[in-house]
């Protein structure tokens, strides 16, 4: 991975994904902006956190299917148009069913690039390096947390929400032209045989798998979808520095990420079950240390860490318990997580329709993420029953 001809496609890849969590994440800092703008409450602008998270549950393995049959870098190409279509839509959306339409759009491409860019990433490389390159194309998904979602922010409030979009829109035209430029075309490398890849959807222990990403991810976006305004309204914190907490979450993230992978490697199901009972506990924390602006922005900072500290123990486990078929349960498991984010921000809007007020939204998602340990628990139990010898790699 030292040379340049490896280096610039997996960077071309990794400005994909930049432009990709921008656009997913940096909408929960511009809720406030975005529902005075179009004149919906608090709550139906948080449904859009959940339309595109649907957009990436149902485009990740229907994408999938349908360019099956692509050229890889082809299939990239193809979903980027979908991204920068979506992105360019969301700019311009007149009332608030465009833009909700236009976030599904744009979150289509999601799941399927980032399933594809991964079996791209580890065949630009030698065998031993494959884990590093397929690293680097999801640093740009941690990046967007620290460096995409605070500036979006910033220039939404600044100038407007649509001013980020337009922003995303451009970087996707970046991106596109970078993969287009910089990833050969690889006709060698066959697609997956999708007959195959569903026959493991059979199996229990992917399914619990699924089902541990949706639960013990959702419990994160029944909060932080409405970050913003629990900030700016309990917190005392003024609209221009939310980005600056933002920014703190996103460097968490970016911890988080690098923890829980190192947790993964070393004894994975014991390390998720322990980040998921610290991630329960911080968001039940968080319903008391919001009150305080100090002690608000300390809580962000640490729950972004255990959030993203899920992230590769969930993947991970996916992708070990689908044995020879990875492919399309590691896509699926995107969706899952996606998933997770729509049922939390819808469980927190509910919360707030329901007259509630925001130290309430934060207890609701502790018992959504203590369902996903619950689950954990239950793939731990199931493993035990096997053989001895299945059952230590995991456990």
């Amino acid at each position: 991975m030292g040379s340049s001809s490896s280096r610039l496609p997996l960077l071309a890849l990794a400005v994909a994904a930049f432009a990709i969590g921008t656009t997913e994440f940096v909408i929960m800092g511009l809720l406030p902006e975005v529902a005075a703008d179009l004149h919906v409450g608090i709550p139906a602008a948080g449904m859009l956190v959940s339309g595109y998270a649907l957009g990436v549950a149902v485009g990740a393995p229907l994408l999938a299917a349908l360019t099956a049959r692509l050229e890889r870098k082809r299939a990239l190409l193809l979903l980027m148009g979908f991204f920068i279509i979506g992105n360019a839509l969301c700019a311009v959306a007149w009332n608030y069913d465009v833009l909700m339409v236009a976030r599904v759009v744009a979150a289509f491409c999601h799941g399927s690039f980032f399933g594809i860019g991964a079996v791209v990433a580890a065949h630009l490389v030698p065998a031993n390096q494959r884990a590093r390159a397929i690293a680097l194309m999801f640093a740009g998904l941690t990046l967007a947390n620290v460096l995409g979602v605070p500036f979006g922010t910033f220039l939404g409030q600044w100038a407007g929400w649509r001013s980020t979009f337009w922003a995303v829109t451009a970087l996707g035209v970046v991106a596109a032209i970078a993969v287009a430029r910089f990833v050969p075309a690889l006709p060698n490398l066959k697609a997956p045989h999708m007959g195959t890849e569903l026959r493991v959807l059979r199996e229990p222990q992917v399914l619990i798998a699924l089902g541990m990403t949706v639960l013990g991810f959702g419990g994160v976006f029944t909060v932080f979808t409405y970050i913003a305004p629990i900030l700016q309204d309990v917190s005392g914190i003024s609209p221009h520095w939310t980005g600056a907490v933002l920014v703190l979450f996103g460097l968490g993230t970016t911890i988080g990420n690098m923890l829980g992978g190192r947790l993964a490697d070393w004894r994975l199901m014991p390390s998720l079950m322990g980040i998921l009972v610290v991630l329960a506990l911080l968001m039940a924390a968080f319903a008391w240390t919001m009150h305080s602006t100090i002690a608000s922005i300390v809580t962000v900072f640490v729950w972004g860490i255990a959030s993203f500290a899920t992230v590769a123990p969930l993947q991970s486990r996916v992708v070990h318990v689908a044995g020879d078929a990875p492919n399309l349960a590691s896509t699926l498991n995107i969706a899952a997580f996606n998933l997770g984010n729509a049922g939390g921000a819808w469980l927190g809007g509910a919360v707030i329709a329901a007259g509630y007020a925001f130290p309430v939204v934060s207890l609701a998602g502790a018992p959504v993420t203590v369902a996903g340990l619950v689950a954990t628990m239950a793939s731990v139990a199931l493993e035990r029953r096997r053989p001895a010898g299945i059952a230590t790699e995991c456990v």
